[in-house]
Formats: C-alpha cells, structure tokens, sequence
C-alpha cells in the first residue's frame, strides 16, 4: 500500500463507517426531495461557527448538525491556546518586528513544499496553493482588522514558534508571527458562537445536537441533504467521550450541505494507516491532543459521494507531547511549547543533531524521532529553564490568560516562579523525573522506561560539552547560537527564554527529565475545495450543493499547509475557509 494513498475499503473500516452505498450515500431519480433548510452544516466546531454565522447573516435557513451534545459546541477549538498567524500586525510593529506579505510568503512556501501537481488543476496541491495565496493576502490584510472588529485582543508579546533553524530558503518562521488570543481559543470562538446563537433565537438557525450523519444524501449528482443516526442524549461535559447509542433515524434536505467536521487526531488506526514511510515506522504508542469525536467519519462519507480526499499523508503531530495528569478524554496528552534551551536528546539519552532543538522544525524532529527507533524521546532541563521556557498549550492550562487576565498572565511569565499549571505536572505528571543530580536523573529515566537505555557517562559528556559552549562568545553549538538569538528578540527575552546558562550549574537546579510522546493533532490534507469552499471530484470539477471547510478540507484546498505548518495557522484556516464557505453557499442559495 502507498505511504500516499490508502484504499476507500481501508479509510472506511478505519473510520468505521458502514460501507454500503445505500447507507452512506444513494442517487435518487425523480423529483427532488423536500426542503428542511436553505443549508444543512455538519459539525459546530469553529468552522461550522463561522460558516453557520455567515450563511444567517445573509438570511439564510439553516440546520447545524453535530454528533455531540450542546456541552461541546466549538469543538477541538475551544481547546485550544488561541494563536493566530498575522503578517504586519500592530503587534509585531511595536515590537519592533519587521515583516511583510513578501516574507510571509517566502516562508509559507518554503516551509509548505508543495510539490503535487502546482501548476496542474488535477494535481492535489494545485487549489491547495492558491489558498495558501489567499489565506497570506487575509492574513496580511483584513483577518486582524476583522477580529478586532468583533471584540477579539490579543496578548502584546508576539510569539516565535517554528523558528527553523535552516537555510534562509528553508522552513520555519523568519520573523515572529504567533499572536495569542486573550481568552485562548474561547475567546476566538466567543463572536461566532455568538453570531448563531442569537441567529437560533432570532429562528434562522436550528441546532440538531446528537445528530450523527451516516450518509450525504445525492439527487441526480447532487448532494441534497444528509441522513444518519439520532444518538441517546448525553450529558458529557465538554471533551469527555459522549455515548454513540442509537435511539432513531433522521432525514434532513437542503438544497446544500457544509461539512465542517474536522479531521481525523483521536482515531489512532486511521493515522497510523496514513503514517507517511518518510518520518519512520507509524508509532505504536501515541498520545491524544484532540477529543474522542475527531474521528475522520465525514472524510469516508463524503468520499464515498463523490469528494476527492488528496493529501491522506499530511499530518501535523506534535513531538513534545506529555501524558495529561488530570484527563479529559482517552489518552488525553499536553504538549509543550518550548523555547530553544532545552536538550533533546533520543530514547537512548543521544542528542539529536539539527533540527533536534525545541521551537524550530515540528516534522523535523518528528522524522529524528522515527528514524531512532523508538516512539518517545527525552528533554533534559533545569528549574531556571521551567520556570522561565514552558508554556502548556491548551486553554485549560492557561487559566489567566483564557479568563482574560492579561496582569495575572504577564507578571506569571514575568516573575520567575514556576507558572502553577507547570508545577502540576511537575508534581503529578508520568513523564517526570525531577533530581538533584545527573547519576539519579539517569537512574530515574531507565526506571520509568523500564529499560537500561541511557548510560550516564555518555549523557554527561554531551551535557558538559555543550555546557562548555556558554563560555564561548565564538560557539560552534547551533542551539547556543539558537538561545543567543532568541535572546535579542525582546519578547522572548523578557518572557519565553532563559538566560543563557549552564544544564549542570548547581544553582539552577533541580535537573529535569521529561519523556516526550508522540502527540497527535491535526490532519493536513482533506477534501479538495475552491476558493469558494466547493468540494471537488476526481476530474476537480465541484459536486454540486456540497461545501467543505476547516479541518476536513485540509484548512482549504485539501492542504492549505502543505507538508508543514508555520503554526497560529489552525484557527485562522478554520475561519478563512469556514467564511468562504457560508459567503459562498449564501450567494448560491440567494
């Protein structure tokens, strides 16, 4: 089987859809069926927010389907730490950051690699680069100027994530460019739920919670509506794993449906099927980033009437994934945003070579990771660099920031205690080992692996040589060098990177190791869509009345990202596409 391509029987039994046209998916001749709504959407998550949001401020009739309850309206968005990915923005001005649409670009391509089919309408990354243009241009343009418009603010200090840490043509982020909502990704969510809510009670919108859609339905090569399962009622709070029990069946149409539904992160068999040969072996063990109802189901569905997935093996998994003391759903994994002081180092206590240093290169490191044969791997640290560098991603995590307390967030990251959400993994997380010296840190490593892995001799030579690099003002060390030039940016300075130190100085103590899992997130590829949100078939001409946008349709195009992700990117691909999508569907069904 492909690294590129799996097989429609194969994504469907992942997926665990019922792989029977009449089920799924059935041309009906004759006269068109009834009509429940202008527009059916499938999944209130941020997209199906936005889209939903769009289609009612048009005066559009509309029916929002989810298969969850009410408790998880916004879906995986509301979990999220709220990063947006603007070019120019007033906040990188004021810090004195100079960017441009020109570099942003340069760096969006460079980083996506988009190499399938550019010039070609067939090919898989042809719509997905001309979203790339439009989302830079949004980016660059309105997106700021749009939000602010709708009450969103975001934290002043501007963050660098995916910083590179090759060539000038290579990937990674020149400048930075990640800008943290106040509110976390509530507070990105906070105007759109809004929007639909009052839409609800103003009569334009009408939610269907526990509605689960087994197929889209098709009239003469039309999609004009969705039938699927009413589940029990549930009262799962938000991200707990809900009940799949059936208690009937619906039949809704209209004469277009949006799929919003998201990607494909909490069904491990689906990615590991997707795994591309190029990072490695697929991982036996993983941790969770996402909740139980990101399954993929809608993928196979809306494969299977018609829509072309392209991209299956672009993904985006997170290296510096914790195990969640306190979980919310199965699996349930943190990951670290860390900036460039930490070592990183492979199961066998060997330091990664370039990418390997945390905040550059995401796949990068993922690919070291596969490639050493094991599935985890170790960040080795001190208390100073805790303290000052761990920022969890999440916005249960970050309580301060998510009630909207900037004063409480800022003198948290100013002062140099450790931020309390970080002190409880500290005390309670699986993947700690906190010491007082190297020979009982190596101890406590082989003891929670369970194997003899790490030799401290070796372990404390390749500390102690890089350790030796900090009295050099000259270095040959990449990530000295990588900490020295985080240090000039004054953001990072002031609050994301320690100063520059020694691992082993004993006043900077207690040493630190943490085992860091394989995280999984988000899907990169999708269904294919135009600039208008329209899902395309195999000869890329659109199905008529069906629409995709956010995850599931790759953030746009079917892989707006390419191979990789500048990061802030997630939440605004899901409000470009999930606005170009409800705009677009409104003008239709004017």
């Amino acid at each position: 089987m492909s690294d590129r391509n799996i097989s429609r029987r194969n994504l469907l039994a992942a997926t665990g859809a019922i792989a029977a046209t009449a089920t799924l998916g059935q041309t009906i001749a004759g006269a068109a069926p009834r009509v429940d709504a202008d527009v059916i959407v499938v999944g209130h998550g941020l997209a199906g927010l936005v889209a939903t949001s769009e289609l009612a401020a048009a005066g559009r009739k509309v029916l929002l389907l989810d298969q969850e309850p009410e408790a998880s309206l916004g879906g995986q968005a509301f979990w999220s730490l709220g990063g947006l990915f603007f070019v120019d923005s007033a906040e990188q001005r004021t810090a004195g950051i100079k960017d441009s649409l020109d570099l942003a670009r340069a760096d969006w391509f460079n980083t996506a690699g988009f190499d399938r089919g550019v010039g070609n309408p067939l090919g898989e990354d042809y719509w997905a680069a001309k979203w790339a243009e439009a989302y830079l241009n949004f980016a660059a343009g309105e997106k700021r100027s749009w939000l602010y418009g709708l009450g969103v603010r975001w934290v002043p200090i501007v963050g660098w994530a995916e910083r590179g840490g090759q060539l000038a043509d290579g990937p990674g982020n020149s400048v930075p460019r990640f800008h943290m909502t106040l509110g976390t990704g509530p507070g990105v969510m906070e105007p759109f739920e809004k929007k639909v809510r009052d839409a609800v009670r103003d009569g334009k919108v009408t939610f269907r919670f526990r509605h689960q859609v087994d197929g889209l339905i098709v009239t003469n090569g039309a999609v004009t509506g969705v039938r699927g399962s009413v589940l029990e009622p549930s009262s799962a709070a938000r991200g707990v794993a809900s009940s799949r029990t059936k208690i009937g069946d619906f039949e809704l149409h209209a004469p277009m449906v949006v799929v919003t539904s998201g990607g494909i992160g909490a069904n491990h068999d689906l990615v590991r099927r997707n795994w591309p040969a190029r990072l490695g072996p697929a991982p036996q063990r993983l941790v969770t980033g996402v909740p139980a109802h990101v399954d993929g189901r809608m993928l196979a569905i809306t494969e299977l009437a018609g829509g072309r997935i392209v991209n299956r093996d672009r993904m985006w998994h997170y290296t510096e994934g914790m195990i969640n003391h306190t979980p919310i759903w199965p699996g349930h994994g943190i990951r670290v945003l860390a900036a460039p002081s930490s070592m990183w180092f492979d199961a066998r206590g060997k330091r990664f070579a370039n990418p390997g240093i945390p905040s550059l290169d995401t796949l990068g490191t993922l690919e070291l990771i596969g490639k050493s044969g094991y599935d985890y791997s170790w960040f080795i640290l001190n208390k100073k660099i805790i303290d000052k560098e761990f920022v969890l991603s999440g916005s249960e995590q970050n309580p301060e920031i998510t009630a909207k307390n900037l004063i409480a967030y800022l003198a948290m990251r100013l002062l140099t205690s450790t931020p309390p959400p970080v002190k409880a993994f500290m005390d309670k997380g699986v993947d700690f080992v906190v010491k007082n010296n190297l020979p009982d840190l190596v101890a406590g490593m082989n003891a929670l692996t369970g194997q003899n892995l790490v030799d401290l001799d070796e372990l404390r030579r390749q500390i102690v040589v890089r350790d030796q690099q900090v009295d050099n003002p000259f270095t040959k060390d990449l990530q000295v060098m990588g900490i020295r030039n985080s240090l000039a940016y004054s953001g990072d300075s002031l609050a994301r990177t320690a100063p520059l130190h020694k691992i082993l100085d004993s006043g900077s103590g207690p040493l630190i190791a943490i085992r860091m899992n394989i995280l999984t997130r988000k899907t990169l590829g999708g269904l294919q869509t135009d600039l208008q949100g329209r899902v395309l078939g195999s000869t890329a001409q659109p199905i008529p009345g069906l629409y995709a946008a956010g995850e599931v349709a790759g953030f746009g195009g079917g892989g707006v990202h390419g191979y990789r992700a500048l990061e802030g990117t997630f939440l605004g691909g899901c409000l470009f596409s999930g606005r170009a999508a409800g705009r677009a569907a409104a003008a239709e069904s004017a």
